[in-house]
């Protein structure tokens, strides 16, 4: 008997020892307290809620309309056509109304008598006559040479008081500054330019030579076949005999130019008879 009660007493007190381990274990923070899911919450997703309709559907807001631009008071107007080829009108001169009459005047038969007694070989030109650029010759004549023993190269259009100015100027001081300074006959004078249609250069004025009132030299020959070129800088004995012609050619004309006015004369000595106040002269 005392056998089976230790037994009964040994199996009471295990049945008590797990006991107490099972509420340690209930109490451990690992153990999780939350109710477990029915079988049906784990199986079926959780149904997503739908937006509910408005009673009335926002309309968008208006467009604001949009303001037309005013007319301008005044139209505006197209810009000015340029003239033809962009070319500007040149400045009035009273010489370019000039024009051929039917019979030459007086003046221009003297003057060709002088010319003829110079031994000077020309031959008439037809007028020239530019309406629209201003260029005018009433009664223009070719150069042929310049007296009995100088000649030109090549021909020089001309009116005939210029003809006749450096017909006189290359006989009376030419010729004799070739001798004095060079030691031999002038022969020859190589021209660069005589009668051209245009204006002066970078402006709106007509040029002399547009009215065959300008000669441009370029050299001069001599009779022992020496050229003396006019240039910048020149020999020493050319350069002396181009500056007696150039001091002495003031006067004669009115405008004398050459190296050193300007770029544009650098290798050529311009003559004209341009009219000036008070019979001035302009020579540089």
């Amino acid at each position: 008997m005392e056998n089976g009660a230790d037994k009964s007493g040994q199996d009471k007190s295990r049945l008590d020892s797990n006991d107490d381990f099972l509420n340690q274990e209930k109490s451990h923070p690992k153990w999780d307290t939350r109710p477990p899911r029915s079988k049906g919450s784990q199986s079926e997703p959780r149904a997503e809620s739908e937006p509910e309709t408005p009673d009335v559907v926002p309309t968008p807001p208006q467009k604001p309309a949009e303001l037309e631009p005013e007319p301008p008071e005044t139209a505006p107007q197209p810009p000015e056509k340029p003239e033809p080829g962009g070319e500007e009108k040149m400045l009035p001169d009273p010489r370019s109304a000039e024009m051929p009459a039917d019979q030459m005047p007086a003046e221009e038969t003297a003057c060709r008598d002088r010319l003829k007694a110079l031994g000077v070989e020309f031959e008439e030109h037809k007028a020239e006559h530019d309406a629209q650029i201003g260029c005018s010759i009433p009664y223009p004549i070719i150069l042929k040479t310049l007296g009995k023993s100088i000649g030109i190269s090549p021909g020089a259009e001309l009116n005939c008081p210029m003809a006749e100015a450096a017909a006189h100027f290359m006989h009376d001081v030419v010729q004799a500054a070739a001798k004095a300074e060079l030691g031999a006959d002038l022969k020859s004078v190589n021209q660069a330019s005589a009668f051209v249609c245009r204006p002066r250069n970078g402006t709106r004025k007509l040029s002399e030579h547009a009215f065959g009132n300008a000669l441009d030299i370029a050299s001069f020959t001599l009779s022992d076949s020496r050229n003396v070129e006019v240039g910048p800088a020149p020999p020493e004995k050319d350069a002396k005999f181009l500056d007696t012609v150039r001091k002495a050619a003031c006067g004669p004309f009115k405008t004398v130019l050459g190296p050193g006015a300007d770029p544009d004369h650098a290798l050529h000595l311009h003559l004209d008879l341009e009219p000036r106040r008070h019979g001035g002269t302009f020579c540089q």
